[in-house]
């Protein structure tokens, strides 16, 4: 992947030298800013202030705030206002949001022309310690999500965590679960650093936010380095928690949960798939549940029916032929992908996160 390493770059209040490392890889001289309105009004002026000192050009595309703007409609209207902005310039592409920005943008980067440079500027913790890193970009359509796709790098990835400070709760616990994820897959002492300061995390402490970015940003990067393509097998274990995860938004038709607060009961779902059938005991078991219910994110499924989630699991991208496949853990830190598990050991896994209406009298 050495032709199309990039940086990873991550400090505070470092959005100001955006334009230097711009200019520095030689992207081009007319940045489209891709992002949504709010993030536009918080911190467009500024954003556009620093580029246009640099000698650089800006154009803001907005896009709703929203799941729904992952799509190959959305997409198939940004290309065209590119090429209608795009003459006599030199085009590159900033998503400037989170992680649904970051996958549009990707991908609207990875066709038009066949590939344009593009940069990550994410601004939400689960787009900071996960998606912007990688290079996996896609759409979702009404069967699946991000059904439609490529694997196209950015040039550079620019974490500034201070954007993280004006997060909301929801969105702050939504990041929190792939921070989760990284630990239960990879690292037992990042798992051991969440239990214990999980509420400064919360709290917006600077120094902590730092480390949980660098260190799943490091993380995420070595598997990504190691498997680019997904083609090994290694990169997989990045998908805890992501089949049933995805199959319970796909469920809710994006409106009932958000990303991060789906995977966390995805990786409920994995955990006590692993325990059944022996991977785990029920104390690794209880410990990530205990996490994830600290944090706040929900370790119950209400609004979703089984059936529902079970039908939009065999659309998931990992399925081989009818084969389902799986990542389980093993303990904190250690996977095992597993192949053709009994459906009726997912059924009972997903059953037992399922709010039960209360018999009336």
């Amino acid at each position: 992947m050495a032709k199309r390493s990039y940086q990873i770059i991550i400090g505070f209040g470092i959005i100001k030298n955006l334009a230097r490392y711009i200019r520095r890889l030689n992207l081009g001289t007319d940045a489209y800013v891709i992002t949504n309105a709010s993030i536009k009004n918080r911190y467009g002026n500024s954003l556009e202030k620093s580029l246009k000192q640099s000698g650089l050009s800006v154009r803001f595309k907005l896009v709703p705030d929203t799941e729904e703007s992952k799509s190959i409609e959305r997409a198939s209207l940004i290309i065209k206002d590119l090429a209608h902005y795009d003459k006599a310039k030199r085009i590159f592409i900033v998503a400037f949001g989170g992680g649904v920005i970051g996958d549009l943008a990707g991908f609207v980067a990875s066709v038009y022309k066949r590939g344009v440079p593009y940069l990550q500027v994410p601004t939400t913790l689960l787009a900071q310690v996960d998606s912007s890193i990688g290079g996996k970009t896609a759409v979702d359509l009404v069967e699946g999500k991000n059904l439609i796709g490529a694997f196209y790098q950015p040039r550079l990835v620019l974490s500034d965590v201070k954007f993280l400070k004006t997060l909301d709760q929801r969105q702050m616990r939504s990041g929190l679960a792939e921070v989760i994820k990284y630990a239960i897959i990879k690292d037992e002492k990042l798992f051991d650093y969440l239990e214990v300061r999980y509420k400064d995390i919360l709290a917006r402490r600077e120094l902590c936010l730092e480390y949980i970015v660098r260190r799943c940003s490091f993380i995420k990067a070595g598997i990504v380095s190691s498997d680019e393509r997904e083609e090994t097998g290694i990169r997989t274990i990045l998908n805890f928690g992501h089949t049933i995860g995805h199959a319970i938004e796909a469920a809710a038709n994006y409106k009932v949960y958000n990303h991060g607060e789906a995977i966390a009961q995805g990786m409920l779902v994995a955990s006590e798939i692993s325990k059944s059938l022996g991977l785990i005991n029920p104390k690794t078991a209880q410990r990530i549940e205990t996490l994830i219910k600290k944090v706040g994110l929900p370790i119950k499924i209400e609004k979703v029916t089984l059936d529902n989630i079970i039908k939009a699991h065999y659309r998931d991208k990992k399925f081989i032929g009818l084969k389902n496949r799986f990542v389980l853990v093993k303990g904190i830190g250690k996977t095992k992908i597993v192949e053709n598990v009994p459906l009726l050991i997912i059924k009972e896994a997903i059953k037992k996160l399922i709010n039960q209406p209360h018999p009336t009298a």
